[in-house]
């Protein structure tokens, strides 16, 4: 029998995930803010609720009810999650997958890796990865994923502008830790196809060019005017993807982010 799975959050990455998972799961959900995307959504074949964690109404509770739960919002209100937590550990959920972010991460840690140390380190997301990770009613993976490019995420239009003088790009020694859209899609599933449950995992690619040679590559790619370099801090900060490639045998779809040219 297949499960059901809900999605909170139905952005940039949500709604590519929803519509992979729909040969997998039964029913997918999928929650959005906004009255004007539910009939989009559901067009999709696509169950959509209108869910806003910091107003939350009696529809979570028909939206809680699946198997599997994925928490793709960009919210760091730490309040909203640990009364969205009470809501869950009264549902049918058993595994729950959250998206947080590499930025828990210091700028001068050098080599991150997921068994890094960080408890002086003052981040929401860590309070909230840390609300459902110690919670005993469903099993529960942290997916940190490094900055997001590819879809409409197009790196040149980071720091370019057709206008005279062209933006200025801090830190421009600086290593950048990024993901495509198509790895995050890919290790999403993966992780639920693989029932890898209680992890922490880093998602980024390979390779870690500055920031110079990879947005003044982008800028230039799309005949945008050659971004400005100012390196004005030291940041070290590399973030480490052996533990995810050796627990799903995965292989990134981009791991050369100076060879991607996969963008809408």
């Amino acid at each position: 029998m297949k499960q059901t799975i809900s999605i909170l959050g139905s952005g940039w990455l949500g709604v590519p995930v929803a519509k992979r998972l729909l040969k997998r799961f039964a029913q997918v959900k999928i929650s959005t803010r906004t009255d004007e995307k539910m009939a989009h959504l559901a067009a999709l074949g696509l169950q959509p609720y209108l869910i806003d964690i910091e107003n939350l109404q009696d529809n979570i509770d028909p939206f809680l009810n699946s198997d599997i739960l994925l928490i793709n919002i960009t919210s760091k209100n730490v309040a909203a999650f640990a009364l969205l937590l009470e809501k869950i550990e009264q549902s049918s959920i058993q595994k729950l997958l959250f998206i947080s972010s590499t930025g828990v991460y210091p700028n001068n840690s050098g080599l991150c890796k997921e068994s890094d140390d960080l408890s002086e380190v003052l981040h929401p997301l860590l309070t909230i990865e840390s609300l459902f990770r110690n919670s005993r009613h469903f099993q529960t993976t942290i997916l940190r994923f490094a900055g997001l490019i590819g879809g409409r995420r197009h790196p040149g239009r980071f720091f370019a502008t057709t206008k005279v003088p062209a933006k200025t790009i801090s830190s421009a020694q600086a290593p950048v830790n990024l993901i495509h859209l198509d790895d995050c899609v890919e290790m999403i599933e993966q992780i639920i196809k693989r029932e890898v449950w209680g992890e922490v995992l880093n998602g980024c690619a390979d390779t870690h060019p500055t920031k110079a040679q990879f947005y003044t590559h982008n800028a230039l790619a799309l005949g945008l005017e050659k971004p400005r370099l100012s390196d004005d801090s030291a940041i070290n900060k590399v973030v480490c993807n052996d533990k995810v490639k050796a627990l799903l045998d995965y292989q990134f779809i981009h791991p050369d982010l100076m060879q991607i040219d996969d963008y809408e």
